[in-house]
């Protein structure tokens, strides 16, 4: 007999994970009657709960909408979206829109015994009914500092429809100095929650580490079409690590993990991390991985163990990573491209950046020299670093643009909490938010949260546009600097000696000759007003044509006509406020699903788990 409706198990592999040997700072401290203790993820001294494993947990990201003003502090200049938030912001309907799952709490999840489900990104409505009509002992709610209005609301919804239930806030947002005394909750955990769920709940903490079956990207569109979402066209995300040991003053990340110098590795061997590859490929049907990793490559030894791997068992996989500059030149392209090394997110801050991890390295030579490998790569730059001026601003912005990256992500100079560059401020009275009252503006893309030596009256904000703009208008959209540089790697080593090698750039290359030349065609046709970028884009056709041959002739103009008028469709829906929103995931782990309803499941609308498209969401209308 059959069961309608079934309600997904997270797929996970076992293996054995080294704990870090020394404590990370901010063990717990005292805190005033009435407000949460503030816990690090390492702490030796972290409570019980009295069920122990038998507690019914419930993970949650915050509410949506996401891109819309709202009075809980989203905005829609700050979407649930990386790319087009933060790197393709004005190419318009060239843009590249795609959402990510909460990954860490996906890795709690897959990694508790305990009766846990997972709710991500929820609508209000959908929190309410679900905190409103099943008990749960433990509610754990993840968040960055902009969302701490939905987390002040959250709890304040929990403790009313579950009032013994513990509430447990983590994620980026644990490092806010002020939270402890803006959220009714039990308790707040910086640093990496899985190790402390298992303790909080009873469990042994060194058993084998699970990781997750994710996909990388959900919905992902651009062009007005959504893109293929079939069995090898999507990446897996893959975390080995997290934490950055080179620690920049202002990443948070570095920060939330134990700052410079530390780091925690969940597979600290190459062939650890090869069995994880290896049950992803066999459970995804994918031969790529975004390896979610602040500094992959640092872990030398480890990356030089998988290489040898790959080789041995003839894995032609590709490998998205970040990457800091001397860090990549300490290996040779030949490692790099054995390595299936295929995009890079690397940090370019500025010509003259103070960063250790830029130190001697000509960028503008490293990034041509992947780029003729066919390694692709996103750059990011910061706007608004203490040398910025209003009349270095503009050569500073056009350094950024002349690496012509396939990406570039643009960001504003942000003390965050938690990191060294907020407490220098804080210490140095720079800051003009230090109490994180407007934190729902403190996200890097609208303003800065400190008085800047040089740049005054809110000029950051054009600044910023400007930076965005300019990369858009020089370098032309993505589809085409992704299909240069893709094709030159295809070029250069559709021939190469090694099968393995070979194998990966055609798949690579697997699309140029159709969705490429048609995405071409029409982006020249888009900007036929502009004959700088018609040019850069016909350059590129006619080298894709040469080498591709008649299919791409033929198939150009027919998908090109197509592709034409979806932009011009998805233009129209951006101009008229058109926005895009995540769906709603909902699942459980195995212990979980034994105490579900099945019933009330499937009354909560949709197959649990089950991808939906999002909605666009047009915007309310003014009422005057």
């Amino acid at each position: 007999m059959t069961t309608q409706n079934p309600i997904p198990v997270a797929r996970t592999l076992s293996l054995n994970v080294r704990q870090p040997a020394s404590k990370l700072p901010g063990d717990p401290k005292t805190s005033s009657p009435g407000e949460p203790i503030v816990h690090h993820s390492n702490s030796a001294a972290i409570p019980v709960h009295p069920k122990g494993d038998k507690a019914r947990v419930l993970l949650c990201s915050v509410f949506g909408p996401y891109a819309q003003d709202d009075e809980f502090g989203s905005r829609a200049i700050n979407p649930m979206e990386l790319y087009h938030n933060q790197v393709t912001r004005t190419h318009g309907p060239f843009s590249l829109r795609m959402f990510h799952r909460s990954w860490g709490l996906m890795l709690i999840q897959a990694n508790l015994a305990a009766p846990c489900t997972l709710l991500d990104f929820p609508s209000l409505k959908r929190f309410v009914e679900e905190i409103g009509t099943r008990r749960y002992d433990v509610i754990g709610i993840t968040a960055i500092m902009p969302n701490v209005g939905k987390v002040e609301a959250m709890c304040r919804l929990i403790r009313q429809h579950q009032p013994n239930a513990t509430i447990v806030i983590g994620g980026h947002i644990a490092n806010m100095p002020t939270l402890p005394k803006r959220v009714e909750a039990d308790h707040i955990v910086r640093g990496e929650g899985v190790r402390w769920f298992q303790r909080y709940l009873g469990e042994p903490d060194d058993r084998p580490f699970r990781h997750p079956m994710i996909k990388s990207g959900i919905g992902a569109r651009t062009m007005g079409v959504t893109l293929r979402d079939k069995p090898g066209d999507v990446a897996a995300t893959l975390i080995p690590s997290v934490g950055c040991p080179i620690g920049c003053n202002f990443c948070s990340t570095s920060a939330m993990f134990g700052g410079k110098g530390r780091f925690i590795n969940f597979y600290e061997t190459g062939d650890e991390l090869f069995e994880v590859m290896l049950e992803l490929e066999r459970n995804l049907d994918i031969n790529s991985f975004f390896v979610m990793d602040e500094n992959f490559l640092l872990h030398r030894k480890r990356a030089l163990r998988l290489l040898e791997l790959m080789q041995e068992h003839n894995k032609s996989w590709s490998l998205y990573v970040f990457s800091s500059a001397n860090v990549l030149k300490s290996y040779s392209i030949e490692q790099l491209v054995a390595l299936g090394i295929s995009w890079v997110w690397m940090g370019l801050e500025g010509k003259a950046s103070k960063y250790a991890k830029l130190s001697g390295t000509d960028t503008l030579a490293l990034v041509k020299s992947l780029q003729s490998h066919g390694v692709r790569v996103l750059g990011s730059t910061i706007i608004g670093m203490e040398e910025h001026t209003p009349d270095n601003i503009d050569a500073a912005i056009d350094y950024a643009v002349s690496h012509d990256t396939e990406f570039h992500q643009f960001m504003l100079y942000t003390p965050i909490p938690g990191t060294a560059l907020w407490e220098e401020m804080r210490n140095a009275g720079a800051l003009t938010d230090p109490e994180s009252i407007e934190a729902a503006d403190t996200h890097g893309q609208l303003k800065f949260n400190f008085n800047h030596p040089h740049l005054k009256n809110g000029i950051e904000t054009s600044m910023l546009h400007k930076a965005f703009t300019r990369d858009f208008k020089v370098n032309g959209p993505s589809i085409q600097r992704v299909a240069r540089t893709t094709l030159a790697g295809y070029q250069r080593y559709r021939k190469h000696p090694d099968l393995r090698i070979r194998k990966r750039f055609e798949q690579e290359a697997q699309d140029l000759a159709t969705a490429y030349a048609g995405g071409l065609w029409a982006a020249r046709r888009w900007f036929r007003d502009q004959p700088q970028l018609q040019r850069r884009i016909g350059g590129v056709l006619h080298d894709l044509y040469k080498t591709c041959g008649l299919k791409s002739r033929l198939i150009a103009p027919l998908a090109g006509r197509y592709l034409l008028h979806k932009l011009k469709q998805e233009d129209a829906r951006l101009k008229s406020g058109w926005t895009y929103e995540p769906p709603t995931f909902y699942e459980h782990n195995p212990h979980a699903r034994k105490h579900l309803n099945s019933s009330r499941a499937q009354a909560s609308g949709g197959s649990p788990g089950q991808w939906v498209p999002p909605i666009p969401v047009m915007p309310r209308p003014v009422v005057t």
